[in-house]
């Protein structure tokens, strides 16, 4: 039986119509993404960003086209993903995991009791991402918390530029004070023979 990935259970029908270079990036196989990622943010938003760092969230340094890898592999019905950003100082972690929950929507888990559910669809080969809710799940309960009431409204566009490489551009508007987050980058997707040493 060939595995399915996330990404591709939540498009359903729509998956065909996905960007080949998305397509390889969404694949159930163990791969990696290559490539750079600029880092953008308000000052204000540095204080916020230490304390969400403390539970693995986003980057709280900005930067400018760094060296950025992305590991990606299935157990069972869950995908990792292991981000490691090359900062001029550091490599930075950002660590998670996805569920997928039905229809087109599918929860990352930046921790096992903390996420983002997230609806994706495709228009014209893009894929775009809408946040729903952010999730509190004790044990098998799973509390939502809307947007708003956190850090804002999350969308991502993600465009195949050529065959191999596409671009990503994620963002986080704030009903009170516009954008307080966005990050964007370029990559391409290679097959990794081997799996990453850490797991969450």
């Amino acid at each position: 039986m060939t595995e399915v990935s996330i990404m591709q259970r939540a498009l359903g029908a729509q998956w065909e119509t996905l960007a080949p270079a998305l397509k390889a990036h969404y694949a159930a196989a163990k791969n990696r993404d290559l490539g750079i990622l600029t880092v953008e943010y308000p000052t204000a938003m540095q204080g916020p960003l230490n304390v969400l760092r403390l539970f693995g969230t986003l980057i709280n340094q900005r930067a400018q086209k760094v060296p950025t890898q992305v590991y990606k592999w299935m157990v069972g019905e869950q995908q990792y993903w292991q981000r490691r950003v090359e900062l001029p100082k550091q490599v930075m972690a950002f660590d998670s995991h996805w569920h997928y929950v039905g229809g087109n929507e599918l929860i990352e888990y930046v921790k096992p009791y903390l996420g983002l559910k997230m609806a994706v669809t495709v228009r014209d080969g893009k894929l775009y991402y809408e946040g729903r809710a952010y999730i509190l799940k004790l044990g098998s309960l799973l509390i939502p918390i809307p947007e708003a009431l956190v850090l804002g409204h999350t969308t991502i566009e993600e465009i195949g530029v050529d065959a191999k490489q596409f671009t990503m551009d994620f963002r986080l508007q704030h009903p009170l004070f516009g954008q307080i987050y966005r990050y964007t980058g370029r990559f391409h997707t290679e097959l990794e023979a081997s799996r990453p040493q850490t797991q969450l």
